[in-house]
Parts: structure tokens; sequence; C-alpha cells
């Protein structure tokens, strides 16, 4: 049997552990170099360190299997005494391995950690579900401002800039904070420090640990979307805004579809500031859309996200999954197996009709010859497919002579365009945007030029007019 035993200080340790620290027939310890070991080695003089370990192993998973060997080889009943809170996954795992090898058992001791020595050393209560991890596992650790943390192992001053930073991403900057430090014999004192003086100290090592307090709503600086969802919340709740509370899932259609353009404005600006505003924004008319939804208890906006990631994971099975691609084509031609898997479509048929019917034209077509190309029903380049321009061209020139079908006709001449901008890999709806952009620049132009010579266009003919738009054009060349 070997056993794992946490250990912070002599007044935080468990019966238990008192018990099996005494009771070992081979006691080891992970260093005699810190104070918060002290006791353990006067309760057993005879306690072998692993500190020539540390000194010989060239990393840490070198140390990790030496650790395990040595509890392995050293016979039954062998327990190891580990600093803080446990010895860590990494090292457990080893000793485990180990273990499982040569037939032993291994058993690890639950017990408080260098938190709950520290707070009780200086007479502080522990806080109900404060969060409680070590340094170098905060970035995957549930940080919430409404419980506040206490983080445990802040070893270096690169160790407490790191941290300081993570946390300034939830805690305003002024955020009062209390930071623990443990002297030669053990007992830890306090210092209270505000958040953004964390790594300009100088008493950082493996027993240094920092409690952050829970934090007001109205006092964060930094929000996620919790935050967001809380506003709506009181936004929509009774005493809050009027306007906010009548909004309904009809009535946000407009600006949904006005967000959305608004934040590809910015993509094409290039301005970061104005598309991080924008996409807030866009985020908010989300937000509102699930919120409505969770007032009505049909689904919530951690529902929401919930869908979006497991569709994520589940199409991706080459990156979260055993599937190697080749390169991007593999990794489209699977997520449109995977996308109809999800969907329950069995034909093509099914794909096309779940095309939404409220896509701008443009998008819709492409869409639509998309999904046809898919099963090879296209043309085999944008050659080809140019012809047919001609032909609708043709067919709706004899329609407006006739004085018949020419919104069918025009309709098809539109479709047959957007099909040599797809086979020439360009987004029709994106290019003739731009084509009305360069019209709108050039009409602009052309006014301004007209004005400078005192004319208005409402009192010019037309070929004054494309005079005018000739030598608008003509300056874009220069």
């Amino acid at each position: 049997m070997i056993t794992v035993i946490p250990a912070a200080t002599r007044g935080t340790a468990t019966i238990d552990a008192y018990e099996a620290i005494r009771t070992a027939k081979k006691i080891f310890v992970q260093t005699k170099k810190h104070p918060s070991i002290e006791w353990v080695c006067e309760l057993r003089p005879d306690a072998v360190s692993m500190d020539d370990l540390y000194d010989e192993c060239f990393d840490f998973d070198e140390l990790n299997r030496a650790i395990a060997d040595r509890l392995v080889s050293s016979g039954d009943d062998a327990a190891y005494v580990a600093l803080g809170r446990g010895a860590g996954e990494a090292v457990t795992e080893a000793i485990r391995n180990a273990a499982d090898e040569n037939g032993e058992t291994i058993r690890s001791l639950a017990s408080g950690g260098f938190a709950e020595a520290a707070m009780q050393c200086i007479g502080m209560t522990m806080p109900d579900n404060v969060v409680i991890c070590k340094a170098n596992a905060l970035e995957n650790a549930a940080i919430d401002t409404h419980r506040g943390c206490i983080i445990e192992e802040l070893d270096t001053r690169i160790m407490a800039g790191e941290t300081k930073l993570l946390l300034s991403e939830y805690f305003p900057d002024e955020h009062e904070t209390v930071l623990f430090t443990m002297d030669s014999k053990g007992e830890y004192s306090a210092k209270r420090i505000k958040l953004y003086e964390l790594d300009r100290q100088d008493c950082f090592d493996a027993a240094t640990v920092l409690y952050i307090p829970k934090a007001e709503f109205m006092e964060l600086t930094r929000h996620g979307v919790d935050s967001l969802m809380h506003v709506l919340k009181r936004l929509r709740a009774p005493g809050g805004c009027p306007w906010d509370a009548e909004q309904t899932h009809e009535s946000l259609r407009t600006p949904l579809i006005e967000e959305a353009y608004e934040v590809l404005d910015t993509i094409d600006s290039g301005d970061a500031d104005a598309m991080c505003e924008e996409l807030g924004d866009l985020l908010l008319q989300i937000a509102f859309h699930a919120q409505i939804e969770e007032e009505h208890s049909s689904f919530t906006m951690r529902d929401v996200c919930t869908g979006i990631v497991n569709k994520l994971i589940f199409r991706h099975p080459h990156v979260f999954g055993s599937v190697n691609v080749s390169g991007t084509d593999e990794v489209l031609s699977n997520w449109e197996n995977l996308k109809k898997i999800e969907k329950h479509q069995k034909t093509q048929a099914e794909v096309i009709r779940a095309i939404p019917k409220s896509f701008p034209a443009l998008t819709r077509s492409f869409k639509v010859q998309k999904k046809a190309a898919d099963v090879g029903f296209d043309w085999s380049n944008a050659k080809e497919a140019f012809f047919k321009i001609g032909e609708e061209t043709r067919e709706l020139e004899q329609a407006m002579s006739d004085g018949t079908n020419t919104y069918e006709e025009l309709g098809d001449l539109l479709f047959s365009v957007v099909n040599v901008a797809r086979l020439l890999k360009i987004d029709p709806e994106l290019c003739l945007n731009d084509a009305a952009t360069k019209f709108a620049d050039r009409f602009i132009a052309m006014e301004t030029l007209a004005e400078a010579d005192g004319r208005k266009l409402c009192d010019m003919t037309l070929d004054e007019m494309d005079a005018y738009w000739n030598k608008a054009k003509g300056a874009e060349k220069r």
C-alpha cells in the first residue's frame, strides 16, 4: 500500500494524515526545503526527501517517474507527503501506474491545502462556495466574480504576473485582495493589496496564497456573456425598461439583419474598434432572442452555446476525434456529410429544401446551385456557364418584345449570372454590393465635379451627365 498525503501546515493536517504519517513503515516527503513540511520531519525524523531527484532529473516527466519508482521499490506500507493540496495529477498518475505494474495499491488522503492553512492562521473564515485552484491551473478554472476565488502556489513573480493578467479579465484592477505568505516557521501572515499590485510583491513561494473576494456586479469593469444576460433579464423584468420588455422575435427581425450588415461594414473598413462595438450589438440581438425564449421556458443562452459547441465538436472529428484529413477540401466534404447526418437529411432534395427562403436572393441562389453541384449537377467550368448568360439575355429580349414573361426571364438571367460567379469562386452578394458602392462613389464624384462648374445634375441632359461621369471615372485611374 502506498499512501499519498497532502500536507500544508501542522494545524490543518487531518487526524487520518497524522495517523498515516506516524504509522507508515517508510515515510517520504516531497522536499525538506520548505517550512510547511518541517512538522512532518519532526514527527518522523526518518523521513526521506525527494530533493535529490529534483536535482538529478531533466524534466517533470522524468521526476514523476523517479518519485514513483522510489515509492514502489521501497516495499510495502510507504507514505508520500506532498506539499499543499496534493501531489498533483501527473505524479499521482505516475505513482498509480508504477503501483499497478508491481501489484501495489495506492490511496490518496483528503486534506486541506495552503488555502485552508492560510485562512486558519489569521483567523479568517473560509468563504462559502469560493473557487480554490492552483496558480498553474487558473486558466482552466471556473472563475466566478460572484463567488470569489483563492489561488494557491503563487511560487514566482512571473506566475504572479500571469495570474494578475488572467484575473484582470474578470475583476477590476483596483479590486482589493489578500496575499498570504508563509514565514520560516511555517506561519502565515496576510497583506491587503490591490489586484494590480500583485506582481510587485517579493514574497512568492509554493505556500503563497491569494484570496480575491467576490465583486459586486456594478463594480465590474470587464464582462462576459453571463453579464449580458444578467442585464437583459433586469431590463425585461418588472420595473425595468418598458421598450426592452415589449420586444418580440418579430420586432427584432430587422435589427438583427441590420446589425449583421453593420459588422460586415467594419470588416470592409478594417476598423477593429468599430468591429468590436458592432459585434457587441450583434451579440445583443442573439442574446435578446435567447432571453425571450428563456422567459417562455423553451431554451436559454446556455442551451444556444451548448448547441454550437456540440456541433463544432461533432463536425470536427479530425480535431476532436481520430479521423485523418488530407486538407481543406476533405474537411469541407466531411462537414457536409456530417451536417446531413446531424439534420437527418437522406436526399439532396431535403438539403436544398432546408436552405432558408429568408436569405438574400443572390445568397440563396448561390446556396441552391452549390448543393446541386455537390451531387454533380453542374457546369464543368465558368466558361461553359457564361454562354448561358447570352441565352437567357436573348430570351429576356424576346420576352420584352412580346410583353410577356419578363419577370420570369429576368430571374433566369440573374440566376445564370450567379452560376458564373459561383464557378469563378466569387460571392455574388459581395460582388454586386461592391459594384453598387463603386456606382455610388462615382455618382457622388460626378455631382461634385458638376457643382464645381456651377451646374446641377437636374438641369443637365443625359449626354452632359455622361461627360461628367466619364470625367469622374477617369479620375479614379490616376
